[in-house]
């Protein structure tokens, strides 16, 4: 539920009461299943925001990415449709050759507008919705992946207040977009795939944004 709280000179929009961050936004591309599987895992049932999540697919296939998750995480995972609403503990996946947009009243919208960066989802896109929707209390985190999709919208997340993680070369299959993203200036925290949902679940639980 949505709650507005009084902080100094502006006012804070809050959807999820007692969530340091309302919302995740998480990127990836090659390699990334596996990623998204790992991080999946580490969060807990009662995980305190909303996931959304662009994985670069083939359009030319049915995507089983949401039934495939599911299995390795306690959250409820579901391909977004449109108008769904932003629900805590839940993992929102972008459908294949669908934009993911985040809106400010915390419903999702898909669109079919053009390419970005030669992708369909995109990660900038989506983390730039994200970025104007929620402000200082958004998580963004780019995975491995090839390309730089996701290094525009790090920039909107970071100038909005938002906090970006990238995975780091190491433990990526693919370092192309985690290399954009921390090529930005604008990262964080460049972490080992292992401690990724460790530091979400600090990030996002302890009912403080600040």
């Amino acid at each position: 539920m949505m709650k507005r709280e009084k902080t100094g000179k502006a006012e804070k929009v809050s959807f999820f009461s007692g969530a340091g961050f309302d919302i995740v936004a998480i990127a990836a591309s090659a390699g990334g299943l596996r990623a998204l599987e790992d991080v999946l895992r580490g969060l807990p049932m009662d995980f305190a925001a909303a996931i959304v999540v662009v994985q670069h697919l083939d359009p030319r296939h049915r995507s089983l990415m949401a039934d495939i998750l599911s299995r390795h995480t306690p959250l409820r995972v579901k391909q977004a449709e449109k108008d769904d609403v932003l629900t805590a503990g839940t993992v929102y996946i972008a459908p294949p050759n669908r934009h993911l947009l985040v809106n400010t009243d915390g419903s999702l919208s898909l669109t079919e507008s053009e390419l970005v960066h030669f992708v369909r989802p995109s990660a900038d896109l989506l983390f730039e919705s994200v970025a104007a929707s929620h402000k200082e209390r958004a998580i963004a985190i780019v995975l491995t992946g090839t390309g730089s999709d996701g290094s525009m919208g790090v920039r909107a997340i970071k100038k909005m207040g938002g906090t970006v993680i990238a995975q780091d070369e190491e433990t990526s299959e693919f370092f192309g977009m985690p290399a954009a993203a921390i090529q930005t200036g604008d990262v964080d925290f460049v972490l080992p795939l292992p401690e990724i949902s460790s530091a979400i679940v600090t990030l996002v639980m302890r009912g403080d944004a600040t």
